[in-house]
């Protein structure tokens, strides 16, 4: 199996009737999944989705796949292929398309509905093309397949890629539940005639990779929601994704199963519930789905509230309810389902929430207790099955992490793909196919960009850093005035602190220590403010960390007069 070395290089120039296939996001990490394929001189990308930021990244909102590598070619851009409507394949193409708004979005019908009215936020109107499964269209040099496949979103869709160099096929998310809800099943047929014409290299889901067995079915959910909705004696309050069409359909069955009425809270889930039921992927009995405002008028036991914040995101709706910050307060009695899984990094976020809200007297059903979510990912046994159909002459494992990746790859292997032909790489890594053989050609700039606000890309690792520091062990300012001529003290040192834990009163300690250090580099003839302030510095930094053992931010300000 060949791998990314650190050292890579930029790739060289492609060579004439080669392919390029350059990840920009997704692998390593559960999130901003974004695929570049290059064929004489055009572009072809493949989703352009975001991360969600962890603990170790406060303030941030949303983490971006690196245009940089891209943004002086953005007129060689064919088109951007959405192989479905969630965020991490999705949420990233405003960011793109402010850049150049006219490249073209190819995708299914509830996939663009989604995107086009996210775009509408940003004031951007793209351009389209709907397409679905069974559909081929030549989009530049690319000659595109789209294969259905089953997903936890309604209209996913696999593409198979052609040009002279050979057929690529990227699977984008899919499991292989041979009961879907919608009806609508993987494909396998499809797979197996690309197989028998030639994959040459097969880009493929590794999320459960080393889950053992199937992914059990959607519909296997709906006995223990209605056990749930059985048991409540109060309200049910129920948080998902806000493009989990299939969880919601459930939810509102169950629902108009027990006499309940049902209002979708949160912007982005009020929005995609509506596109979802204008469109027909989302049945709604009449009279079911009421305005959340209305339902004081209704009693406890006839409510159902939808909800975004599975993941714990802070904002959301559902961790704001466990922090008594919302409308909507939690009362001894209700029931809350989190219908989804835990995302890699998010688990305590989540179990903050679950505490918070159990202890305002909710009874917490969760993924940990009852069988209130099954993955939209294919698992190791599908995974199997689905390489024995397609046979691919080159295996190249995306969205997962490092884990997920190689256990994908070491199931590629076994189920025939020679090693030297399995290629495990990460996020930049530039993979060429070339007559007939996938190899690893040089690397470029793929690192997070991160949105803060109305800020893309301006908040780096080093501010991260600092903000880190400031959150763990707060911040000290230190105010000293100088005789520009002579570098004498005429003012401070003043001293204040802030989140560090120390009282103010205890810098009567060093403030001579700092004196001292300020006069010694005066007599030196050092009296430049910058040297100073490294000077105050390092005195005031010594003390914290020889008393306290703490290693606050220290902001000196030297001012001469």
């Amino acid at each position: 199996m060949s791998h990314p070395h650190p050292e890579l290089g930029p790739p060289p120039p492609l060579a004439d009737g080669a392919l390029r296939v350059t990840p920009l996001g997704g692998l390593g990490e559960i999130g901003r999944n974004m695929t570049v394929f290059e064929y004489g001189g055009r572009l072809l990308i493949v989703d352009c989705g975001v991360l969600f930021p962890e603990e170790e990244q406060p303030g941030i909102d949303l983490i971006l796949p690196d245009f940089s590598s891209i943004r002086d070619r953005l007129d060689d851009i064919e088109g951007i292929v959405l192989t479905h409507g969630h965020e991490d394949h999705i949420g990233g193409v405003p960011f793109l398309l402010r850049e150049k708004p006219d490249i073209p979005l190819i995708g299914s019908k509830l996939t663009l509905a989604l995107i086009e009215a996210k775009l509408q936020e940003h004031r951007i109107r793209p351009y389209t093309l709907e397409v679905a499964e069974g559909h081929r269209e030549r989009i530049g040099p690319f000659d595109c397949e789209f294969i259905a496949v089953n997903h936890s979103i309604p209209d996913a869709l696999a593409v198979a890629v052609r040009t002279p160099a050979g057929m690529v096929v990227h699977t984008g998310d899919f499991k292989m539940d041979q009961l879907p809800l919608d009806n609508r099943l993987t494909d396998l047929h499809a797979f197996a005639r690309l197989s028998e014409e030639g994959i040459d290299l097969l880009l493929s889901d590794s999320t459960n990779a080393e889950v053992p067995g199937f992914t059990p079915h959607e519909r296997d959910i709906s006995h223990v929601l209605r056990q749930v909705f059985a048991g409540a004696r109060k309200r049910i309050i129920v948080a998902s994704f806000a493009s989990h069409v299939h969880r919601i359909q459930q939810i509102l069955d169950a629902a108009h199963e027990y006499g309940r009425r049902v209002a979708f809270v949160g912007r982005s889930m009020v929005r995609n519930m509506g596109i979802a039921r204008d469109l027909g992927y989302l049945k709604v009995p009449p009279g079911l789905v009421v305005d959340v405002k209305t339902l004081d008028d209704l009693p406890d036991h006839e409510v159902v509230l939808v909800c975004t914040g599975s993941q714990g995101e802070p904002m959301a709706a559902l961790s704001r309810m466990a922090n008594r910050d919302h409308q909507i307060r939690i009362v001894e009695g209700d029931t809350v389902i989190l219908a989804s899984s835990l995302i890699p990094g998010n688990e305590n976020a989540v179990y903050r929430v679950i505490n918070g809200l159990t202890r305002w007297g909710a009874n917490v059903v969760h993924k940990g207790n009852a069988k209130v979510h099954v993955s939209g990912h294919a698992s190791a046994g599908e995974l199997l099955y689905f390489y024995n159909i397609c046979r691919p002459r080159n295996l190249m494992p995306v969205h997962g992490e490092w884990r997920h990746l190689r256990a994908n790859a070491e199931l590629g292997a076994l189920t025939g793909v020679p090693h030297d032909r399995i290629v495990i790489a990460e996020d930049g890594v530039a993979v060429d196919l070339i007559e007939g053989k996938a190899k690893i050609s040089g690397k470029v700039q793929a690192g997070y960009v991160y949105v803060d606000g109305l800020s893309v890309g301006d908040v780096g690792e080093p501010a991260l850093k600092d903000r880190k520091i400031l959150g763990d062990e707060g911040i000290i300012s230190v105010f000293v005035v100088l005789d520009s001529s002579t570098g004498k003290i005429t003012g401070g040192p003043h001293i204040q602190a802030r989140g560090s834990g120390i009282d103010d009163s205890a810098f009567g300690e060093v403030i001579p220590k700092i004196t001292e250090s300020l006069e010694r580099s005066a007599q030196d003839g050092v009296v430049e403010p910058h040297q100073m302030q490294q000077l105050v510095r390092r005195t005031l930094g010594k003390w914290v960390s020889d008393t306290y053992r703490r290693r606050p931010m220290i902001l000196p300000v030297v001012v001469e007069v």
